[in-house]
């Protein structure tokens, strides 16, 4: 369940008036992983675009040029370490404290969730004078957070392994666990642009992810940029 705070605080006063409390939300090993994985899709979402449009011939002998070849490894380096730390952070969903399991909870049938997330809709589209002050993730970045990584990061490790067997050839792990992706898509080039489709995807989910924190910060009077470095949420009124 989404926990969200009044408007009105009572705390300690500072020098202008104004209130300002936190709470602990994000622990160490869930910032390390936001980090860590905003870095690993970066190098991915490039190196993704680069294999799908390769730059131009580099002039001279082919065996002194290995420019696709770097940007291939970097990629597949970047998806294991992409897919390793998914596992890391499921794990810790199940350690963690409450806030760090909402990634992977969707209250489907939660009405007043869903009222929650109507109210941030109207909020981000200017509709609503005041925001509400959440602890964890609000509803509408939940529901975002969901379809856009809990569900999109398996696509994407799926797709991709699928074509990663392709090169690691018949009988290899990757081919064992995720061949059969390739036939169920229609062939290998209908499956290039369906992992295509989902980096696109993810590029703009990024776009949004950043405007929202940048926006709520400044509009909300509640951290989550710095809540994502420091772990505190700050509520300032």
């Amino acid at each position: 369940m989404t926990m969200y705070v009044e408007r009105e605080f009572k705390g300690p006063k500072i020098a202008d008036g104004k209130t300002v409390i936190s709470y602990y939300i994000y622990e160490a090993p869930l910032r390390l992983w936001h980090w860590l994985n905003a870095l690993f899709i970066v190098v991915l979402g490039v190196t993704g675009y680069l294999i799908a449009n390769p730059m131009p011939s580099v002039p001279g002998e082919a065996s002194d040029s290995f420019w696709m070849g770097y940007i291939r490894f970097a990629h597949f380096a970047a998806a294991y370490c992409f897919a390793i730390a998914l596992l890391g952070r499921v794990y810790w969903a199940f350690v963690g404290n409450q806030y760090s399991k909402q990634l992977f909870l969707f209250p489907f049938w939660d009405l007043q969730w869903w009222k929650e997330v109507m109210f941030e809709l109207r909020w981000y589209l200017f509709l609503e004078p005041d925001p509400k002050k959440y602890l964890g993730h609000n509803p509408m970045a939940q529901f975002s957070m969901f379809f856009a990584f809990t569900l999109g990061a398996p696509y994407m490790i799926i797709t991709g392994f699928a074509l990663y067997s392709e090169g690691a050839g018949v009988g290899s792990w990757q081919d064992k666990l995720f061949g059969w992706v390739i036939p169920l898509l229609g062939g290998s080039q209908n499956l290039h642009t369906w992992h295509h489709i989902g980096l696109w995807a993810f590029v703009i989910f990024v776009i949004l992810h950043i405007y929202a924190a940048v926006r709520e910060d400044i509009m909300s009077r509640q951290t989550l940029i710095s809540t994502i470095i420091s772990g505190y949420r700050m509520f300032k009124d």
